[in-house]
């Protein structure tokens, strides 16, 4: 088991986050308002990824959000305090090698963002 490869976005009032996996199966999202739990198989080989983010600042569990599409799985979280800028992700200032900044959302999907 290993974290899944995680790009994240900050805008207005929404921090996004996407999981970077191809036929993923079995996707599970738990959105808590300090904490972000993502798990699912890979593909055929069932190969099991699990995510546990600490949220560097409060977020609004009941007004987030999760999409799978085909490569990933995007989640957008309603901040807690809109407008304020988050500097990072995680509480902890540590680096980790699966996780990284999205400088563009992209993709042509219809993906239902909040207005």
């Amino acid at each position: 088991m290993q974290p899944a490869s995680t790009k994240w976005c900050d805008q207005s009032g929404y921090v996004f986050i996407r999981f970077v996996l191809k036929n993923s199966k079995d996707s599970k999202v738990n959105f808590e308002k300090s904490k972000l739990t993502f798990s699912c198989f890979r593909g055929s080989d069932h190969f099991k990824h699990l995510n546990e983010i600490d949220i560097f600042n409060y977020l609004d569990p009941n007004d987030s959000k999760h999409k799978t599409m085909d490569r990933y799985i995007l989640c957008f979280y309603e901040k807690g305090e809109s407008g304020q800028s988050w500097q990072r992700l995680r509480t902890e200032r540590t680096q980790l090698n699966w996780l990284s900044i999205l400088n563009n959302m992209g993709g042509d999907e219809d993906i239902d963002l909040p207005e």
